[in-house]
């Protein structure tokens, strides 16, 4: 069983383990369990993966009415999850993160089962730590993780990301046809994940006429929420500008960047590791114990990509990205620094964990 979501940066590494998992083992049995109402009950059927939901959600920040149901929530999904168990009886339950991974893998420590968890990022979320002292093995992304989890459990594997993020060399020529931009000019990848960022989008709305000017060309990942407004705003303005919000063909949008900005969730970060994008991280503020922020320095520290703080983006933003453009010797070397950080085989390598953890 392989539970979690919530966001991409859950669902992504969860399909990838499964996929390597089927790939290892002919006759293997794989059922996902998310949240109801979570984006994991649309993405992981498309897959080709069954799922059951929970009745489980996070427990908000701020005072809500909603932190009100969290203990009948909580309470529900673990009788739900104890259900799953005994009728699909797995021989190892996999957590990657998101509200559901909680109750189920509480319930497979509690009967003995094997468990393992996958922390995508820099900073151990408080679910996993908890979840930790009962987990056998802990795949982790980074090395350091020990200041958080029982040093003998975590094995370093990276993150998973989707098999056809890397591009064909071969084929770059078709990606430029793709977006219909033009080879030899630079051009400039924004994605701020698949719902949007809304600092994102108003740094590069404020600076289309600046990239205009040094005659770049833009990819522009705005997000759905985002997308008619940002069309509607930026009508008339700017040079080339390929203006979505949402890209499918992400080996093709990776293949033209010179530079990305991007957002510092774990799956944006291990694609541009795969990938060897120079990069500028714009850390989102919204999100639990600032992890971004921690994920990005991980970066930074090691010379692999340049930051820009959330609150400074739309002063800094665009000017740091147009001086990188222009910077080759630079370029260079933060691709060959954020290369030499990837895992290639991330999701193989946890695949193992978990046959060794069956085989045990």
């Amino acid at each position: 069983m392989i539970s979690g979501g919530g966001t991409g940066g859950h669902i992504y590494p969860a399909i990838s383990i499964a996929q390597a998992l089927k790939e290892m083992l002919q006759d293997v049995e794989i059922l996902f369990v998310g949240a109801k109402g979570k984006m994991e009950m649309k993405k992981v059927p498309e897959a080709g993966f069954e799922i059951e939901g929970l009745w489980i959600s996070g427990i908000q920040r701020k005072l809500s009415p909603d932190n009100l149901m969290f203990p009948f929530k909580l309470l529900s999904s673990i009788r739900q999850a104890s259900k799953l168990i005994k009728k699909f009886n797995p021989d190892v339950v996999v957590g990657v993160g998101g509200y559901a991974s909680g109750p189920l893998l509480y319930v497979a420590g509690k009967k003995g089962i094997p468990t393992l968890i996958q922390e995508q990022n820099s900073y151990a979320g408080l679910t996993n730590k908890w979840l930790s002292k009962s987990a056998r093995t802990i795949c982790v992304a980074h090395e350091g993780m020990e200041k958080y989890f029982p040093a003998e459990k975590l094995v370093v594997t990276g993150n998973p990301v989707r098999s056809t993020i890397k591009l064909n060399p071969n084929r770059k020529g078709e990606a430029y046809r793709h977006f219909e931009l033009e080879e030899f000019k630079p051009t400039l990848l924004v994605i701020g994940g698949s719902l949007g960022a809304r600092t994102l989008n108003e740094s590069v709305l404020g600076g289309l006429d600046k990239l205009e000017k040094e005659d770049i060309q833009l990819i522009w990942q705005c997000g759905g929420y985002y997308h008619n407004e940002m069309k509607e705003r930026a009508e008339g303005k700017g040079g080339k500008v390929v203006l979505k919000d949402f890209i499918f063909q992400m080996d093709f949008a990776y293949a033209c960047a010179d530079v990305v900005i991007s957002r510092a969730g774990a799956l944006s970060i291990a694609e541009l590791m795969l990938t060897g994008k120079p990069s500028i991280l714009v850390p989102s503020p919204n999100v639990a114990e600032d992890h971004q922020s921690i994920n990005a320095k991980a970066l930074v520290d090691n010379d692999a990509a340049e930051m820009v703080k959330d609150n400074e983006a739309m002063e800094r933003l665009i000017d740091e990205a147009i001086a990188l453009l222009k910077d080759k010797d630079r370029q260079q070397k933060l691709s060959k620094n954020i290369g030499d950080m990837a895992h290639e085989n991330a999701a193989m390598d946890i695949a193992n964990e978990v046959v060794k953890l069956v085989d045990k």
